[in-house]
């Protein structure tokens, strides 16, 4: 069993930046691949962004422009970067891990492919 713990949303204006981090239980995690996904009022889950074993990264539409993914193993953590926010980000922020063998370099971009996920974490964005 693997837990996920999302923190470091909130509200801020326009144009600012927040850190999201998500800690993972289990002596495995450098093993498993991870994603960000985030979830507006009567909108479907979408992905954000997600990194491989190895760290390699992938993101969706302008978020590569404007999220960093990134994990530290030794500290069981995925965090996400988000910079230059715009009011559509406005969402809660989901933390998933994919918990079976994978190949080093492969990331995940599709719900039903993530094993785990964290219970979420508010970002507010206003204009």
């Amino acid at each position: 069993q693997v837990q996920l713990v999302e923190s470091g949303g909130g509200l801020v204006q326009a144009g600012g930046s927040l850190r999201l981090s998500c800690v993972a239980s289990g002596r495995t995690f450098s093993m498993y691949a991870m994603g960000w996904f985030r979830q507006a009022p009567g909108n479907e889950r979408e992905f954000v962004a997600a990194i491989s074993v190895s760290g390699r990264s992938t993101y969706a539409g302008d978020s590569k422009a404007r999220f960093t993914i990134s994990r530290d193993n030794a500290k069981n953590t995925v965090n996400l970067q988000m910079d230059s926010l715009k009011p559509e980000d406005t969402a809660v922020y989901y933390c998933a891990a994919v918990a079976r063998p994978s190949g080093d370099n492969f990331y995940y971009t599709r719900r039903y492919e993530y094993d785990y996920w964290g219970q979420g974490t508010q970002v507010t964005v206003s204009s």
